[in-house]
């Protein structure tokens, strides 16, 4: 078969909008990074063959590194990064333009296929996903100027060209979609049938063209900064060809603006480049096989040329984490709820310890320190909650010097009952300091009045956690409910009579170490259904952070009965939650390793949203969450590593303290620096459909 290559150099003139975009530096603290982190993570990189290091947070650069011979303008090979940039880049593209879908099967575009038992079964996607059975064109560690046959033609591109072999000489060594193996023949597959889809009469001819024009033009990525395919263009059977599982080469800016364009799935300041669902779909194919890519390696799962960390290969990693990575570790890391783009040019990380598994290596030396680096939550961003706005630190009331804790529900009789801890309360302070103690608080957030209640059964002594202390509070039917922590545990109390006399239940004795109750309004009233609810950090006690958020539920009117109790367990196979009466079948409902701490939830009626406060960051970090309903989905409508006032603690949102329109509320919160009080602060939520600056 005869066929020709040309080498093509083509120049072109951004557009506008692309160009109005331009990276800018911030200090690491300003856009809650460690500055210290990154500099140890960029230090450990270049001992690791690192030659260049670009984090960009919230669109900004917040460490940016290169060795010597290396710099910003200087183009780096992606070896098999390509895969993403160039082969998903340019399925994505084909797919917008309705051109190919990833069901289709491959031979629709491949008419050599049609007849072979195997080959004719393979779809897009399974080319994609290194799932079509395609035989890989490596043989072990042998160099690829050593291999012989198809194999070393495949990498010589001589005497045939890489893709007329992979199309009639590679063989399918297993069934179609059974299981992952990595194969780059699959990915050349991938490029002749994207090719072969968008021809049309005035369209790009190849994928370097579809790309320039589609993609990287758009979005800013100039002539001089990239270049794919090896510079080369394949004449086969009427199709210009380009590979797209290596031979590419990107400036580390040009790389991260890809990974941008990523992040923000699809849009470019404004204008649409790829659909939303495309993007998601080209880094989390639905149906894809979960599996190993080799023995002995867990392996992410394989997107559209990228890899997925939706299975959690990376433990300390977000889930929604991806990347596109290459020979060399070259890799392009996006993670959207940290809101966050990286990339990392160099040879092979090294491992001291000679670890083989390459993927661990990564995750250990790269993955896992840059996720530590920033010390937020791990969640997407609020769709409904713009920004939260706080009154000047000077409007905060304090009373109750010396106590803590505070959670708090709207009774019956309109007052709120709370609960304080390591403290006498409020003004005048009781005689003795209680680790529980009880309260009242009667009016307003403006003109409150704290009253100090006493009850020998409920009252509690003993420092730090040799004393119970409550956790949740929750008014429902006229009785008042309580969870006490440092008691092995939780356990749950009642009263009856306003908090006078109360009654010892059950302890739940397995994680549910800090469990508080979800709030509605006055008395419980607004909730939606015959539940109640019980939130807390998946572990044992209340003074160390963990991994996730656990929620329990359980009938209004069995509230006491332990066996009524079931755990959230993940969602079903239709996307619904799933219940269990086996605490162990438990799920979180937020998974962020190392930084699930105390918290609060309530129902804001006026917003018809759910809202969680939650502590991370040793103490000075916490944040508020948002969701349609009370197992979620979650997400950040604000936090923050410190918020400038020191050591706080306890943030709750009491129901009676908001605005009908569920815009204005009031916070309550422990202690500031090393004086703990009962501390009130307004806050007000901006809508994302408020008109600009309304809720200032």
């Amino acid at each position: 078969m005869r066929y020709l290559i040309a080498f093509t150099i083509v120049a072109f003139t951004l557009p506008l909008h692309a160009a109005n975009f331009a990276w800018t530096s911030a200090d690491p603290a300003s856009q809650g990074a460690s500055k210290e982190k990154l500099n140890a993570l960029r230090d450990d990189l270049a001992r690791r063959g690192t030659t260049g290091f670009l984090v960009i947070r919230h669109d900004r650069i917040v460490c940016e590194w290169y060795s010597p011979d290396f710099g910003p303008e200087k183009m780096h090979g992606t070896a098999s990064l390509a895969k993403a940039v160039v082969g998903g880049m340019s399925l994505a593209v084909a797919m917008q333009d309705g051109r190919i879908k990833p069901g289709d099967l491959a031979a629709n575009y491949i008419p050599q296929w049609r007849g072979d038992p195997r080959k004719s079964k393979i779809t897009i996607a399974q080319l994609a996903t290194h799932t079509s059975g395609m035989e890989d064109a490596e043989d072990g560690n042998t160099p690829h100027d050593k291999l012989t046959g198809w194999k070393g033609e495949f990498w010589k591109r001589a005497p045939r060209d890489p893709f007329t072999v992979s199309r009639d000489d590679v063989p399918v060594l297993f069934e179609p979609g059974d299981r992952v193996s990595y194969s780059n023949p699959g990915m050349a597959m991938l490029a002749y049938a994207v090719t072969a889809a968008v021809q049309q009469p005035g369209g790009p001819k190849d994928i370097r063209a579809l790309l320039r024009e589609r993609v990287y033009g758009p979005i800013g990525i100039g002539p001089k900064e990239w270049s794919v395919g090896y510079g080369a263009t394949y004449h086969s059977r009427g199709l210009d060809l380009v590979a797209d599982w290596g031979g590419a080469a990107f400036t580390a800016r040009a790389a991260a603006r890809i990974g941008r364009l990523m992040l923000r799935e699809g849009d470019w300041d404004g204008r649409r480049v790829l659909e939303r669902e495309i993007i998601r779909t080209c880094v989390n194919p639905p149906g894809t096989p979960a599996g190993k890519q080799w023995e002995g390696d867990e392996s992410p799962s394989p997107g559209f040329g990228w890899w997925s960390n939706r299975d959690g290969a990376w433990p300390s990693v977000p889930r929604d984490a991806y990347l596109g990575a290459g020979a060399g570790d070259q890799l392009l890391i996006v993670i959207p709820s940290l809101d966050l783009v990286c990339v990392r040019n160099g040879s092979k990380i090294t491992d001291e310890k000679g670890a083989s598994d390459h993927w661990k290596t990564i995750d250990q030396h790269l993955l896992a320190p840059l996720v530590a680096a920033m010390d937020q939550l791990h969640l997407k961003p609020s769709s409904v909650i713009h920004a939260v706005h706080f009154d000047p630190e000077s409007t905060i009331v304090r009373k109750a010097y010396d106590s803590d804790n505070w959670p708090i529900t709207w009774a019956d009789d309109d007052n709120l009952y709370t609960a304080y801890g390591d403290g006498r309360g409020f003004e005048p302070f009781v005689k003795p300091k209680l680790s529980l103690g009880l309260a009242r608080v009667e009016g307003g957030p403006r003109d409150f009045r704290g009253v100090n209640l006493r009850s020998d059964s409920a009252e509690r002594k003993g420092g730090g956690a040799k004393g119970p202390k409550a956790s949740g509070m929750l008014m429902v039917d006229g009785t008042l409910y309580m969870w006490a922590r440092n008691t092995h545990n939780a356990t749950l109390a009642w009263s009856t009579d306003h908090g006078v006399n109360w009654t010892w239940g059950f302890t739940l004795d397995t994680s549910f170490g800090c469990p508080t109750f979800l709030n509605f309004g006055r008395n419980y009233a607004g909730a939606p259904a015959d539940y109640i609810y019980v939130y807390s950090q998946d572990g044992p006690g209340a003074y160390e952070p963990y991994d996730g958020v656990v929620v329990a539920r359980v009938r209004r009117d069995r509230l006491r009965d332990r066996s009524a109790y079931e755990f959230f367990a993940g969602p079903d196979a239709s996307g619904s939650p799933a219940w269990s009466p086996d605490i162990a079948a438990r799920a979180p409902i937020i998974h962020n390793p190392g930084h699930c701490d105390r918290l609060d939830a309530i129902f804001d009626a006026g917003i018809r949203r759910y809202l969680m406060t939650m502590s991370f960051g040793q103490g000075k970090g916490w944040a508020l969450l948002d969701a349609p309903h009370p197992w979620g989905t979650w997400t950040v409508a604000f936090q923050t590593a410190d918020w400038g006032l020191g050591q706080t603690h306890g943030y709750r949102l009491p129901t009676k303290w908001i605005s009908p329109d569920g815009k204005e509320l009031w916070l309550v919160f422990s202690g500031r620096n090393e004086n703990d009080a009962f501390c009130v602060r307004r806050i007000t939520l901006e809508l994302y459909s408020d008109p600009p600056h309304a809720a200032r």
